[in-house]
């Protein structure tokens, strides 16, 4: 008969996250999605307040695209950055960059300019996601990731409550420039909670391995993939002005679609773009997901500044709606009992639904149809739908990757989501350009009964991700 001691019942117990092995990682990671939520939650408040000042609201679309254009490359560089060389590196050169964008937007003269920073913005949110993934993934036991990504969702609570009422204050009062210090101040407690975890795993790093062909396939279509997405996202901008430039806006159009389509091929899975069943599907469903979700809610600010004439903070307090419910999903999807009960496909088909169902709340107030409460209580349902769909995405996609792909296939995922969400953003783009700056009801209303159909479709897709 064994014999049970003290060790194996310490052993036996089920993993926590308050034990001195995983809390200093979940607090720190914690901090900075915190701070990561901030800055989303803040320069979506601003934005359409900046473009106003800067006489460039033809220039919205593209400045709300501009991260997810440089997302693209830099998390291809950040997936095979972190499994060759650990996620340490990539996450303090993504650090660095954020300061560096935030400075540059805070004192940009114009639109263009402040659109440059954003694309600095994607750079740093792709190193420092990508790599706290990884570092999840090496630091944590499988039963603990569900709740940490919960944690990451819950972390977008307090930035989604204090963010935009903060923002719109700021803008309204003072400048909307002092916006993007909060950020940079916010930085520097993130950085030293994850000091801690960050030494722990630069002493367990191995020795850096070669790139692969593969990686450099990889990232040479990743970098195709970002100038393609960057000609999509300027052209559609440059469609509602007149003459030579409206031609040469066709020209990058049709130049960006020619570059980004057969470039994101060879960066995704292997049957991606035919939904093949696993992580081809899952992959596929993460560009799904954005593209309803984020571009719904990318203009869903501008949109209640335009047709009902809320200032900064009132309409900021859609993307507050946004990160509670999609907290308030996330815990949801966490809990133990939907774990056992509710199998992984099933949960990505009820928030798929939700999602497509939430959306019409704003397409319904674009055309004056629905006041704004109760849009908004929609949109809230849509935001619970998200918080179950993307932990759902994130945990099965660790669950089936090999573990020395994991950082390839996070990245993939990441980059469907930010080529699907940048087209959808350079079509309504050239959208809100083309009619700059007097923008009509019509044109909310069919971009976010689009961004519905969309989330239909991922509820259609979502059997294949078994």
């Amino acid at each position: 008969m064994p014999i049970t001691t003290a060790a194996n019942r310490h052993d036996s117990r089920p993993p926590s996250l308050l034990t001195r092995d995983h809390l200093p990682f979940a607090v720190g990671a914690v901090a900075l999605v915190t701070l990561g939520a901030f800055e989303n939650r803040a320069t979506m408040t601003v934005l359409p307040t900046v473009a106003r000042d800067l006489d460039g609201l033809w220039l919205f679309g593209a400045a709300s695209a501009a991260p997810l254009v440089s997302f693209v490359l830099a998390t291809v560089v950040a997936g095979a950055w972190a499994d060759h060389r650990g996620p340490v590196r990539p996450l303090q050169a993504g650090m660095g960059v954020f300061v560096v964008s935030q400075v540059l937007m805070a004192f940009s003269p114009g639109m263009a300019l402040f659109t440059a920073g954003r694309l600095g913005s994607g750079v740093a949110e792709a190193l420092m996601d990508v790599a706290l993934t990884v570092l999840l993934a090496r630091a944590l036991p499988e039963a603990l990731r569900a709740k940490v990504f919960a944690a990451f969702a819950a972390a977008w609570v307090l930035p989604s409550l204090l963010g935009p009422p903060i923002a719109g204050v700021l803008a309204e009062v003072w400048s909307w420039r002092s916006v993007f210090a909060i950020g940079v101040a916010l930085l520097v407690p993130a950085w030293l909670l994850l000091r801690p975890s960050l030494r722990a795993s630069t002493a367990q790093t191995g020795p850096s391995t070669r790139w692969t062909g593969q990686e450099h396939r990889a990232v040479r279509g990743a970098a195709l993939a970002a100038v393609g997405l960057g000609a999509l996202t300027a052209g559609g901008s440059l469609l509602g002005r007149t003459g030579t430039t409206r031609l040469l806006g066709v020209a990058l159009v049709v130049a960006g679609l020619g570059l980004t389509a057969p470039a994101v091929r060879t960066v995704l899975p292997a049957g991606t773009l035919r939904l093949a069943r696993g992580i081809p599907a899952l992959v596929a469903l993460r560009g799904l997901v954005a593209a309803a979700f984020g571009t719904a809610g990318s203009l869903l600010p501008l949109m209640l500044n335009t047709i009902h004439g809320l200032g900064p903070a009132a309409a900021g307090v859609s993307l507050t709606v946004t990160g509670l419910c999609w907290a308030a999903g996330s815990q949801l999807h966490g809990l133990d009992v939907v774990q056992r009960r509710v199998a992984a496909v099933r949960r990505l088909q009820i928030g798929f639904a939700l999602i497509a169902a939430g959306i019409l709340g704003p397409a319904l107030t674009s055309l004056e149809l629905l006041p704004v409460a109760p849009a908004l209580v929609l949109w809230g349902v849509a935001g619970i739908g998200m918080g179950i769909v993307s932990p759902t995405l994130s945990t099965q996609l660790l669950r089936f990757a090999p573990v020395a792909d994991q950082g390839r296939i996070t990245a993939a995922s990441s980059l469907t989501a930010s080529v699907a969400q940048a087209v959808a953003l350079a079509a309504a783009g050239a959208l809100i350009a083309w009619q700059a700056p007097m923008l009509p009801g019509w044109l909310f209303a069919g971009v976010m009964a689009s961004s519905a159909g969309v989330g239909a479709i991922g509820w259609a897709a979502a059997r294949r991700a078994a």
